[in-house]
């Protein structure tokens, strides 16, 4: 087996985790809505998770473990994928923000940082940033 064979089944191993997070998140409210479903199949694509895989995480999503990146930048961005499905229908519940919370927190980041990044993170999701920051994010 080729050593490039050991890190693509690695990284697919941290997709299918990642992958199975968000369709969790998609059904902690119940049933799988339209909007939830079209981010779902969209995330199956980005993460290259076939149809057999997508099946089975959505027979039981909390079967697969959790396995962080070892950098900032795609612990942030597996945040923010969690982010666009909790706000599909455009809100958070208590139970969103635990699991959220719980995740930030799988992924490596402490919990006061998890806290912190989750805070803002739903402050920008639903809207509720101010004038400096909406510059900044429009300037970035």
């Amino acid at each position: 087996m080729p050593f490039t064979d050991l890190f693509d089944s690695g990284e697919h191993r941290r997709n299918l985790g990642h992958f199975a997070a968000i369709a969790n998140m998609a059904t902690v409210d119940g049933e799988i809505g339209p909007e939830e479903e079209k981010l779902l199949k969209r995330f199956a694509v980005k993460l290259d998770i076939d149809e057999s895989e997508y099946d089975e995480v959505l027979i039981n999503p909390t079967k697969f473990p959790i396995n962080p990146p070892n950098n900032t930048e795609k612990r942030l961005e597996r945040l923010h994928d969690l982010f666009r499905m909790i706000f599909a229908d455009h809100g958070i519940d208590d139970h969103e923000r635990f699991l959220i919370e719980k995740y930030a927190i799988g992924l490596g980041f402490s919990a006061d940082t998890a806290q912190k990044l989750i805070k803002r993170s739903i402050e920008i999701f639903s809207g509720g940033v101010d004038f400096d920051d909406y510059r900044y994010l429009l300037d970035k």
